[in-house]
């Protein structure tokens, strides 16, 4: 059976990315393509990389023009997806790359993100415990944000095991400019960017910063605590993120690199590193892919956890085409069977 898709916000970065991989899903038929101020326009003009799609025109995103689809993708700018998932029939696979459905917080919501709370819909990451089994069949899905997916990633096997501490966890990620949408902004011009790199959100008002808290604290089951900072760095996709916590009293680094194992052994993207080798961004550059290594800081009593991934893949669409074979039945890894590219 072949499923139709539509995408909105194709002129994006996340769009763009959603549509590239699903160019190369043997099961979807991809259907409208939408966007706002761009609608009219052809895509191979704003998407040059998408041969394939080089003819499409554009339409106006409205929920008329994504309605009649198996599967909608939302890439629209934060607040703008609840009105637009609500005019869609409950038949219809609505998946949402956006944070309007992540949080399960209203007051959360409102202080990061200054809007009304649009409710909690399943949370689109498979490789934490007990969340596969609620994407099966699932007709609404929040894509986690890209640095949730690295970080999560990075230390839920050490606080499912109890390993670590809950209140002392810092984390310190570089991502690239990417992340911040394709909508021209002066800080993220290539002049003020090569060369250099910059702290953002400095201080806990990265609004990421609760969506982590929520998916450790689910993890471990008892509040998670942290202090992020996210960085930027002069590269144009991928996170590299930092992750340390307070070790449990009689924690050893072979109890955590058995907890990894365990957990990730069966991932199809998720991947411990041997021990000696060190995650990299270029590693899973365009892939839905995440490595990463442990180490035990026995000075300071802390676990060190370096992932990395894309942010643009795995950290976005990846994810949502992920989650969209579960909910629809199909081989999780369908359609994103992708290796890196060296150099």
């Amino acid at each position: 059976m072949t499923f139709t898709a539509a995408v909105s916000g194709a002129s994006g970065y996340a769009g763009g990315e959603v549509l590239r991989l699903l160019a190369n899903h043997p099961e979807v038929e991809i259907g409208a393509v939408t966007a706002h101020s761009s609608a009219g326009q052809r895509l191979g003009g704003l998407q040059p990389h998408l041969h394939s799609l080089a003819e499409r025109e554009l339409v106006e995103t409205t929920a008329e023009n994504l309605a009649g689809h198996d599967v909608v993708f939302l890439a629209l700018p934060h607040g703008a997806s609840g009105e637009i998932a609500a005019q869609l029939g409950e038949q219809t696979l609505v998946i949402d790359a956006a944070a309007d459905h992540r949080l399960e917080s209203a007051a959360d919501w409102k202080t990061f993100y200054h809007s009304e709370h649009q409710g909690t819909w399943p949370y689109g990451l498979p490789e934490l415990p007990g969340q596969r089994e609620k994407l099966a069949g699932s007709q609404r899905i929040a894509v986690p944000g890209c640095y949730p997916t690295t970080i999560l990633l990075g230390l839920a096997p050490a606080f499912a095991g109890g390993l670590v501490e809950p209140a002392d966890v810092v984390v310190v990620a570089a991502t690239g400019t990417s992340g911040a949408g394709k909508s021209l902004k002066a800080h993220l011009l290539g002049s003020e960017v090569m060369g250099g790199m910059s702290p953002y959100g400095v201080g806990g008002s990265h609004r990421h910063t609760p969506e982590i808290e929520q998916g450790l604290s689910q993890v471990a089951g008892q509040p998670v605590q942290i202090s992020f900072t996210p960085t930027l760095a002069p590269m144009s996709r991928g996170i590299l993120a930092t992750s340390t916590a307070r070790i449990a009293a009689g924690t050893t680094e072979g109890q955590l690199r058995e907890a990894y194992a365990a957990q990730y052994s069966a991932e199809p993207f998720v991947h411990l590193l041997p021990e000696g080798r060190w995650p990299a961004t270029k590693q899973v550059l365009g892939t839905n892919h995440v490595t990463l290594q442990l180490v035990v800081d026995s000075h300071a009593g802390r676990v060190i956890v370096v992932s990395a991934s894309d942010n643009l893949t795995k950290g976005t669409a990846g994810g949502a085409v992920q989650s969209m074979n579960l909910a629809l039945g199909l081989p999780e890894t369908t359609g994103l069977n992708l290796i890196g590219a060296a150099p």
